[in-house]
C-alpha cells in the first residue's frame, strides 16, 4: 500500500496529519499542514489505486496540442522537515475513497517504523462562530496527560461521521504511540482558505511542541481577510446582523443559517464579478 523512499535519520520525530476533504473545512487543515511542512521532502508515498475510487476523485489529465502529455494521481505522501529544531513527518493529501482500515494499519507501521513519537492530527469543522473573534479550537487526545497549555475538550458524547485522519488517529495510539487532535472551528459562512483557522492550528502546534514556527506572513494574510471579510458584511445589513448575533448568542437563541448568509455573500460577489462594483467595495474573492 505504501513506499518509504528516503530514510532520514529522525530525533523523537511528530507525525502531523490533515486530508483534504472531511474535517477540512475551509481547507484549514491542510493548508496548516503545508505551512508547517511547506519546505520538506517527500519520504513515502502511497498507491492510489489502493485508495482511491477514480470516478469520485478523477486524475488530473494535461493535454497539450491535442497530444495527452501528463496524468496527475490524487495522492497521499509523508514529508520530512525541520521545524523549530524538531523532526517532523508530515502526512498530507486526499482522504481516502477506500481501505480505511488497511490505510490506518499502514500510517501505524509508518509510525513504528520511522520511531515517531507522537501523532498530532489537524482539521476543521463549520460552527456557527463569527469572524470577528479568535476561532476556538477542540482538542482530543489518547492521555490527556500530555497535552501542554490551555485546551478546551468535547464534553460528553459526541456522535459525528467518521474521518479518516481519526481511524488512523486510533489505529496509531493502538500502536502505543501518544496521540493528539486538534479542530478549529470555522465561520460556516466562510468557504475558504480561512486564515484566522491556519493562524490558530499553527499557534496550537508550536504551543503544544514548545517550539517556534515563524507566523509574520500568516498573521498579515489573516488581518487583510479580516479587512476584506468586515467589508463584506459591512455591505449586507442582513449578514452585518448575524454576525452581531453569532457574536452575543447563548446555547437557547436561535439563529439564521449559516447556508443563507452564505448564499448572501456569494450573491454579493457574483453581482461584484460582473461590474456591479462601488469604488469602496472590497477585493473580489474576500469571503474565501
Amino acid at each position: 500500500m505504501y513506499t518509504i523512499t528516503d530514510h532520514p535519520e529522525l530525533d523523537a520525530a511528530v507525525m502531523i496529519t490533515a486530508l483534504a476533504g472531511w474535517v477540512d473545512a475551509a481547507t484549514v487543515g491542510t493548508t496548516t499542514a503545508a505551512h508547517i511542512g511547506m519546505d520538506g521532502r517527500q519520504i513515502a508515498e502511497f498507491d492510489p489505486d489502493e485508495l482511491f475510487d477514480y470516478r469520485s476523485q478523477r486524475p488530473i489529465l494535461d493535454i497539450v496540442d491535442g497530444s495527452m502529455k501528463q496524468t496527475v494521481w490524487p495522492e497521499v505522501v509523508v514529508r520530512y522537515a525541520v521545524v523549530g529544531g524538531r523532526d517532523v513527518l508530515v502526512l498530507t493529501g486526499q482522504e481516502p475513497d477506500l481501505g480505511w482500515k488497511k490505510f490506518s494499519k499502514s500510517v501505524a507501521e509508518i509510525c513504528t517504523h520511522l520511531g515517531v513519537t507522537q501523532l498530532i492530527t489537524l482539521g476543521a469543522v463549520p460552527a456557527a462562530v463569527p469572524h470577528t473573534m479568535p476561532p476556538p479550537v477542540l482538542t482530543t487526545a489518547s492521555d490527556i496527560d500530555i497535552l501542554k497549555g490551555e485546551v478546551r475538550l468535547p464534553e460528553g458524547l459526541l456522535r459525528v461521521p467518521a474521518a479518516a485522519v481519526s481511524i488512523v488517529d486510533q489505529a496509531v495510539a493502538a500502536a502505543g504511540i501518544p496521540t493528539v487532535g486538534f479542530f478549529v472551528q470555522v465561520p460556516h459562512y466562510v468557504s475558504g482558505p480561512y486564515t484566522a483557522g491556519v493562524l490558530a492550528l499553527v499557534r496550537r502546534v508550536a504551543d503544544h511542541l514548545e517550539i517556534e514556527i515563524p507566523l509574520d506572513d500568516l498573521e498579515s494574510e489573516t488581518a487583510a481577510q479580516r479587512e476584506q471579510l468586515d467589508a463584506v458584511v459591512a455591505s449586507q445589513p442582513e449578514a452585518q446582523e448575524y454576525v452581531e448575533r453569532l457574536e452575543t448568542m447563548t446555547s437557547d437563541q436561535p439563529v439564521v443559517s449559516g447556508e443563507e448568509l452564505a448564499n448572501e455573500i456569494e450573491r454579493y460577489l457574483r453581482d461584484a464579478r460582473r461590474g456591479e462594483r462601488r469604488p469602496d467595495d472590497p477585493p473580489e474573492g474576500s469571503a474565501g
